[in-house]
């Protein structure tokens, strides 16, 4: 652990320099921490800029915690499209839900009860305790953790659990309890601003004096993590089904990837197998009775852990009143707008419309 005087500084300098250079964004207007908790599952693995315009919109439709509790699925997804990463706007639905049943409407003030919440996590939790309620709780995130691998110069993997609980006991000995939501709020600014993960700015950095890695000439080496495995390839075929001005789409299973969300009709190609045999077989499968097959186009989009190379296939329905599968239905070309589609179908349909 820092020295007590090492603390001193840290304390003295991060916040003296967040006061002065934090960045003016939504959610810091005030300490609701509905508000809060919604920026928080917004900001995982999403840039800021990224975030503003959807926050800014989210929270118009769905301004106090009970509106968002009383919204159904379908316009909570909605209003999430094209953050990516659904799951996350579910699990704060469900969330939002038992508060307002369970808890009056009010969130949760306490790390046992706040972290038993759906998609609430050490972090998550955290960050609302301290910044919303005061309390003195660590918020380490991929921002935090970084600054302290060069801060401490600490060497461990920081993709390991071992390395973050270490961490998070750093983070409680540095917290001031006069202001724990602040000076968290400074650590990530810190990470975001300056301690960036290439080509760190050190000579702006408020705690470069007591800064190892600087001294000891390791900022550019630290934090260490294992590499990630490249996403796997996976070859699949987008149906493009039409008649009139009617197109078949599908709702994706509960669980999954990209689940409960509308799609195109999805089906992975065989190595070896062309597209329009691809299709065929898929149309025998499912019992459609479909003509004209031609391959429109062709695009690609990376999952964290998928790289989907896509054929956008058209065909021709002759027969509407056939037997739809389960999860299927036509919808207007018209209306398709009004249907949360992930970002790869969005893709898909801007190129095919």
């Amino acid at each position: 652990m820092p020295s007590e005087e090492t603390v001193e500084v840290i304390q003295r300098e991060l916040l003296d320099w967040y006061r002065e250079h934090r960045r003016d964004l939504p959610w810091r207007k005030d300490k609701d921490p509905y508000r809060i908790w919604v920026s928080e599952i917004m900001l995982q693995q999403t840039r800021v800029d990224t975030v503003i315009p959807y926050y800014e919109r989210f929270l118009n439709q769905f301004p106090t915690l009970n509106d968002l509790a009383n919204a159904t699925d379908d316009q909570v997804i909605k209003a999430w499209e094209g953050l990516g990463y659904y799951s996350r706007a579910r699990n704060l639905h469900s969330a939002v839900k038992e508060v307002a049943a369970n808890y009056g409407g009010k969130v949760p003030d306490e790390l046992k009860t706040i972290s038993k919440l759906k998609g609430i996590g050490l972090y998550t939790a955290g960050a609302i305790l301290s910044i919303a309620y005061d309390k003195k709780a660590p918020a380490v995130d991929g921002n935090v953790m970084r600054v302290f691998s060069r801060l401490f110069a600490i060497p461990d993997d920081i993709a390991r659990q071992s390395t973050r609980k270490k961490m998070e006991l750093i983070a409680e000995h540095l917290i001031p309890a006069h202001a724990p939501g602040d000076f968290n709020q400074a650590l990530m600014e810190l990470g975001a601003m300056i301690c960036t993960p290439q080509s760190p700015h050190c000579l702006f950095c408020p705690v470069q004096t007591v800064c190892h890695a600087f001294h000891e000439g390791l900022q550019d080496e630290l934090p260490r993590k294992k590499k990630a495995k490249p996403p796997v390839q996976v070859n699949v075929l987008f149906a493009w089904f039409l008649q009139g001005d009617k197109v078949l789409i599908e709702k994706r299973p509960d669980t999954g990837l990209l689940a409960g969300m509308w799609a195109l009709p999805t089906v992975e190609q065989q190595a070896g197998e062309s597209p329009l045999r691809t299709m065929e077989k898929f149309c025998d499968k499912k019992t459609i009775p479909a003509t004209n097959y031609i391959v429109k186009s062709q695009l690609e989009h990376i999952f964290s852990h998928l790289h989907w190379k896509i054929v956008l296939v058209q065909a021709e329905v002759t027969d509407s009143t056939f037997p739809l599968p389960e999860g299927w239905e036509w919808s207007e070309l018209d209306d398709l707008h009004t249907k949360a589609f992930a970002n790869v179908y969005r893709k898909a349909l801007k190129n095919l419309l």
